[in-house]
C-alpha cells in the first residue's frame, strides 16, 4: 500500500537548539523592534537607538560555530568507537581544541551525547531532502539518502540512547519527527513512481540500515566499515519493483521502531 507524502521542514547542518548553553556562543540576537520612531523627534530616535546598541546582543561567532560543528564531528566517531563512555581528552584531541574548549561548549557527557544524536537526526534528516530534490528518479535518491545515512553514523544512534538517556526531549521529538517526515516522504515518492516495492515501510528500511551500517564492537573489528556500503547496496536491490518474491509477515511501521528503540 502506498504512504501518503508530507513534506518536512528544511533541518540545519548543526541543531538550532545547540546554541545554549554556550559561554562562547553567546545567547540568541533579540527581537527586533517596531519599525516606526518613538516620539520626541531627532533625540527620541536617537535615544531609542542607543538603547538598542546597549541591549542587542552579539551573533555567534563564526570560529564559535566552527568549533561546535567540528566537535560534534569528532564526538560522533569517538562515541562509536568507544560508546557512551567515551573519553573526553579524545574527543577534545580529534577535534583540535583544548578541553577547556569542549567543556565550555558540552559541560558534562550526558549533554555532549545529547547533542550528537540531534546532530546526526539533523544531518541525515537533511540528507533525506536534499536527495529527493536532486537526484534524477525516486530510486536514485533512496541509494543516495541510504549511504550517505551510513556515512552519517546512524547505526551508532541506538547505543547512544542507553543510559538514561531522555527519549522524550521536546529537541529529540523534534528532530525525530522531522527526520520521519523526510524519510516517509522519500520512500513514498519511489513506491508512487513504481521503483520501489509497496510491501515495505519506512521503519523496515530504518532498521536494516541501522542494522548494516552499526560497527561492530570492539577497535578491531572497525575495519568491517569497508563492507557497509557493498551490503547497503544489496538491501536496496531487494526494494526495487516488481519484487521477485513476497516478504513474510507485515511492514514495520514508524509506531514499531519508536517502541523497539526511542
Amino acid at each position: 500500500m502506498k504512504r501518503s507524502t508530507t513534506t518536512a521542514p528544511a533541518a540545519p547542518s548543526v541543531p538550532a537548539a545547540q546554541s545554549a548553553p554556550d559561554a562562547a556562543v553567546g545567547p540568541a540576537p533579540a527581537p527586533a523592534g517596531p519599525a516606526c520612531a518613538p516620539a520626541g523627534g531627532a533625540a527620541g530616535a536617537a535615544g531609542a537607538t542607543g538603547t538598542a546598541a546597549r541591549t542587542r546582543v552579539p551573533r555567534p561567532r563564526a570560529d564559535a560555530v566552527r568549533n561546535r560543528e567540528r566537535i560534534l564531528a569528532a564526538a560522533r566517531e569517538v562515541l562509536v568507537e568507544h560508546g557512551s563512555g567515551a573519553p573526553f581528552d579524545e574527543v577534545a584531541r580529534r577535534a583540535g581544541i583544548g578541553n577547556a574548549t569542549l567543556y565550555r561548549h558540552f559541560p558534562d557527557r550526558p549533554t555532549l551525547v545529547h547533542h550528537v544524536v540531534l546532530y546526526v537526526m539533523d544531518q541525515v534528516t537533511a540528507s533525506a531532502e536534499a536527495s529527493l530534490a536532486e537526484e534524477p528518479d525516486a530510486f536514485a535518491a533512496l541509494c543516495r539518502f541510504t549511504h550517505a545515512a551510513a556515512d552519517e553514523r546512524i547505526g551508532a544512534l541506538c547505543p547512544m540512547l542507553a543510559d538514561g538517556f531522555d527519549r522524550d526531549h521536546p529537541e529529540l521529538l523534534a528532530a525525530r519527527g522531522a527526520l520521519e517526515a523526510a524519510v516517509d516522504t522519500l520512500l513514498a515518492a519511489g513506491q508512487d513512481a513504481g521503483l520501489v516495492r509497496t510491501d515495505i515501510g519506512v521503519g523496515d528500511l530504518m532498521i536494516a540500515l541501522s542494522q548494516l551500517s552499526r560497527p561492530l564492537p570492539g577497535i578491531a573489528c572497525l575495519d568491517a566499515d569497508r563492507f557497509v556500503h557493498r551490503h547497503l547496496q544489496l538491501f536496496l536491490d531487494g526494494l526495487r519493483a516488481p519484487a521477485p518474491s513476497p516478504l513474510p509477515g507485515s511492514a514495520a511501521t514508524l509506531e514499531d521502531l519508536r517502541q523497539k528503540t526511542m
